[in-house]
């Protein structure tokens, strides 16, 4: 069976070959003629294709965005756990036009004012090297273009090369409305990487997962490092599925079919809680923190277990899972994944993870714990990320770690199962999965807060199978599993009962709560 990440990129003529409805194709046709239109008035022609892609929910970075959605496994991908994301229909979409007379310059405009229009030409610098004068610390939207841009002048214009890049024109925007808290600079940073391909002839020779790759690397080129969870979401997602993300030993992603019936069909509503925690001004004490708990408490862990790794190595909880399946003389595999981190949590071991005191670890004790001294523990875990804390929680973080790692297994099974007992009872169990989770991540791992708090509470009490946060939490937007007919009258209660949307009009209220179903990726539209 072909591997997804080996499936060419698609190439549409329709819209109806990746609209989830009419509705959805004709908002999507309204969009793309507004966005046309737009193009012929910035550039005195018509635009030969769009290039669409999903992003993900939750990580605010850039103001041109679209999302997709992660439904379960929140805060384990930095342990090396899958997760499952799915894309959504609303989407960040680009109108271009090859110039080959232009010398290779590219303009770039957006459909949002907010956006100055750009142009520039990509140059060697002297030692041969492309350069488009990108400075990850004064960052504009069209740095994210270039960041796209550069990644394909790199693989498919190496130095020595006879051939020039053609020039571009191109139109951005953006179908999700200011304010609803959703965005992603792997959106951006994709759909780019597939415009400069496109308008250089170089799609045929690109699969999906070469496009995730080249994402990756290109998004690091704007500063910013991921583990590729953001940019596989938004390539490799299908309509209908969630995309199951493994990371260890390597990405290997592949769709897991949402249960549906014609009798019991499903929805996701995303609803933003319109609260804002600033990663700037709070990554210490939360992000930042619960970053260093997770791979300080794997190293404790791998003490408690009798795992010998390097004195220096960082390691993940993941790895220390592997190594403990190994010493057992058993075999380390998505079959028995789920199997080994039950037996683990069974065992007591990571009740060592507690130390003296109930209330968590004081740094001393932890440094203690990790059996490593002041310097060497400062090296490996605090002199690449600032924390702010007298305690931390070990424990905690370990236990929502691995119980989360498993219900993201267990989410998985019960999509792709054949339970005679049909959609509905499925649904209602994977909507108590979504509970678990939130519950985990409000007690265990700290990363919910009131209103998020309030929000799924009050999604439960108005008939949704089920109701978590989704993203970093401390903030943002919560995902609920609901029947797709009561969408409307589950709106309109969440609007009537949640304070921060009272006072909102139809069209912010729209931005900041709206119902969605797992769309396809990344494609090019042919015009």
């Amino acid at each position: 069976m072909t591997s997804i990440t080996q499936l060419p990129i698609p190439v549409h003529r329709a819209i109806k070959d990746f609209a989830q409805s009419t509705a959805s194709a004709l908002q999507t046709a309204h969009s793309w003629n507004k966005l046309v239109n737009q193009f012929e008035h910035q550039y005195g022609n018509s635009p030969t294709h769009i290039i669409r892609a999903p992003g993900r929910l939750g990580k605010t970075q850039i103001r041109t965005r679209s999302v997709d959605l992660s439904v379960i496994g929140e805060h384990i991908d930095y342990a090396l756990f899958g997760v499952l994301p799915a894309a959504i229909e609303n989407e960040l979409a680009i109108a271009i036009r090859v110039t080959p007379d232009s010398n290779g310059l590219v303009k770039v405009a957006n459909t949002d004012a907010k956006y100055t229009s750009a142009e520039f030409t990509a140059a060697r610098n002297g030692v041969g090297e492309w350069d488009l004068a990108i400075d990850p610390k004064a960052l504009r939207w069209e740095s994210y273009v270039k960041a796209g841009y550069l990644g394909v002048l790199e693989k498919f214009f190496p130095a020595g090369s006879n051939d020039a890049p053609l020039g571009m024109q191109a139109m951005f925007t953006s179908n999700i409305p200011a304010g609803s808290g959703v965005s992603s600079s792997a959106a951006l940073i994709v759909a780019s990487t597939l415009s400069f391909l496109v308008v250089n002839g170089k799609l045929a020779s690109v699969t999906k997962g070469d496009l995730v790759g080249m994402s990756i690397l290109n998004e690091k080129k704007v500063g910013v490092h991921s583990g590729g969870m953001d940019q596989s979401a938004s390539i490799l997602s299908s309509p209908g599925n969630v995309l199951y993300i493994p990371f260890y030993p390597d990405l290997q992603p592949s769709p897991i079919p949402l249960p549906s019936s014609s009798d019991a069909p499903s929805a996701f509503v995303i609803a933003n809680s319109l609260t804002v925690s600033n990663k700037a001004e709070t990554g210490k004490s939360r992000y930042n923190l619960r970053v260093v708990e997770t791979l300080a408490g794997a190293r404790v862990l791998s003490r408690v277990l009798g795992i010998d790794y390097g004195h220096e190595e960082r390691l993940t909880y993941r790895q220390v899972l592997h190594k403990w399946i190994e010493k057992q003389g058993k075999e380390d595999n998505e079959k028995h994944l789920k199997d080994a981190i039950t037996t683990l949590l069974d065992s007591g071991s990571l009740d060592k993870l507690k130390g003296k005191s109930q209330d968590g670890v004081v740094l001393e004790e932890m440094i203690e714990m990790c059996g490593m001294s002041k310097e060497d523990f400062q090296k490996v875990f605090l002199s690449w990320v600032e924390v702010e804390a007298t305690q931390f929680q070990l424990y905690r973080r370990a236990m929502h770690v691995f119980t989360e790692a498993r219900r993201v297994l267990q989410f998985r099974d019960l999509c792709s199962s054949t339970d005679a007992s049909g959609a509905t009872a499925l649904l209602q169990e994977l909507g108590k999965l979504m509970d678990e989770s939130q519950k985990s991540c409000s007690q265990l791992f700290e990363c919910s807060c009131p209103e998020l708090n309030e929000l799924t509470a009050l999604a439960k009490v108005h008939g949704a199978y089920g109701s978590r946060l989704t993203g970093a939490g401390w903030g943002g937007c919560t995902v609920s599993l609901v029947k797709e007919k009561d969408v409307p009258a589950f709106l309109a209660n969440l609007r009537e009962n949640y304070g921060p949307f009272k006072d909102l009009d139809d069209a912010a209220f729209s931005a900041a709560c709206f119902a969605t179903k797992p769309a396809e990726g990344a494609c090019v539209f042919e015009l």
